[in-house]
């Protein structure tokens, strides 16, 4: 299948595009790899987007696109493969588009994780994550430390980052509604999305996402 993830920040994308690839044996294929691939290969689009991000500008859709495309021309996403912070906004779903008739092929489904706005800024705003090791992550109502603001693995102290303050957290929101959310329109009009709500556990995601791709798929 060929599937493009959608959805706000903190929908648990990156979580579930690694369980779903999974399941249906097709590589995961996320924005951040491309361009961290790209970047520490030194390929020419890598030193493209190095120069943009260096100088604090954002990284042209060009850019953004060949390097998908690069991706996608690989043996292992011949058959398939799901789509993770691409395409970001409908002039980059138009070219994917191009791209895949050239190839002769479409997508599948866009698969729309939807989950309420207030449940996005409480699950990214509550975050906290430990300064002797970024891996160690807790959350305030989710996963709450045995000691409040004491990492549980190694004593570390516990912080918010910057980025998950409820202030970015919604200017971030509104990036999406503005850039993002109208390829969900766009896709519709293909007859191409399916949505479905991102509440509940990991699994519990995952198990309704597979069925409304199988569905989707019959």
């Amino acid at each position: 299948m060929r599937i493009v993830l959608v959805g706000p920040p903190g929908a648990g994308k990156g979580t579930q595009a690694a369980y779903l690839a999974k399941n249906l044996s097709i590589p995961h294929i996320s924005t951040g790899d491309l361009f961290r691939a790209n970047i520490s290969q030194g390929t020419d689009l890598g030193k493209r987007a190095r120069a943009f991000m260096d100088a604090g500008q954002l990284v042209p859709d060009e850019v953004t696109i060949g390097m998908a495309k690069d991706r996608m021309a690989q043996p292992d996403a011949v058959g398939g493969f799901l789509l993770d912070g691409f395409p970001r906004n409908v002039g980059q779903a138009e070219a994917l588009d191009a791209m895949l008739r050239d190839e002769g092929v479409a997508l599948d489904a866009v698969l729309d994780l939807e989950v309420p706005e207030d449940e996005v800024v409480k699950r990214i705003a509550g975050r906290r994550i430990c300064r002797n090791d970024s891996a160690h992550v807790f959350h305030v109502t989710y996963n709450p430390p045995k000691t409040e603001g004491v990492c549980d693995v190694c004593g570390g102290e516990l912080y918010q980052r910057d980025d998950d303050s409820e202030e970015t957290v919604r200017t971030r929101l509104e990036v999406y509604h503005t850039q993002t959310e109208p390829i969900i329109d766009y896709y519709r009009t293909q007859g191409l999305v399916v949505t479905i709500s991102a509440l509940g556990k990991v699994t519990e995601v995952t198990d309704r996402a597979m069925e409304a791709l199988e569905k989707s798929e019959g």
